[in-house]
């Protein structure tokens, strides 16, 4: 198959500001309307396990859904109130502790890549947290309420669709947090 892989025309236009907001910019680029990320080095999604083999999920509201939603821990990178040189694996650190009460000795990257990149210019990267020890409740800042669920490991995917069907939204990118479990 050979595939023009030569750049789209509207790829080079300058992209105008429709909208600024504090954690997102609203911007069009030729016909393409986006969404870039105020802090651009995005996200981070925690692949957590506890010692006796139960994977950590998150459960919070989400007001652009209008939904509870069942999460792994994750994170903005820089978040408000730190700095701008903080890392993924420090990120990573922070929102596991922040989030769950776990703190781990060890971070390893997974993979990274767009969150929706026909939507956005938002960087996601997965980590993987390891020798995972509790410290704390968890249940976020001041400005989240969390609910931690530590489940099975080999029970997950039941859990996960009993809880879609009792309603909640299932994040996709944990399935991907799974897979990159069993296989990385």
């Amino acid at each position: 198959m050979n595939r023009d892989t030569s750049i789209p025309v509207d790829s080079d236009a300058p992209a105008e500001v429709l909208h600024a907001g504090k954690w997102l910019t609203l911007k069009q680029r030729g016909r393409w309307e986006f969404v870039e990320r105020n802090n651009p080095q995005g996200a981070v999604i925690i692949v957590a396990v506890t010692p006796d083999d139960r994977v950590l999920f998150v459960e919070q509201y989400r007001v652009p859904i209008l939904k509870f939603t069942i999460e792994m821990p994750a994170g903005l990178i820089g978040d408000a109130g730190h700095a701008d040189d903080d890392s993924v694996a420090a990120a990573a650190r922070r929102e596991l502790i922040e989030e769950t009460g776990w703190t781990c000795e060890r971070v390893v990257p997974l993979h990274s890549g767009p969150s929706s990149a026909g939507m956005s210019t938002e960087m996601i990267h997965f980590v993987r947290a390891l020798d995972l020890r509790k410290i704390g409740a968890g249940g976020g800042d001041t400005t989240e309420d969390i609910v931690v669920h530590a489940i099975p490991r080999a029970q997950a995917s039941t859990w996960l669709r009993s809880m879609s069907e009792q309603g909640y939204s299932i994040d996709p990118k944990l399935f991907a947090g799974l897979w990159f479990l069993e296989h990385a």
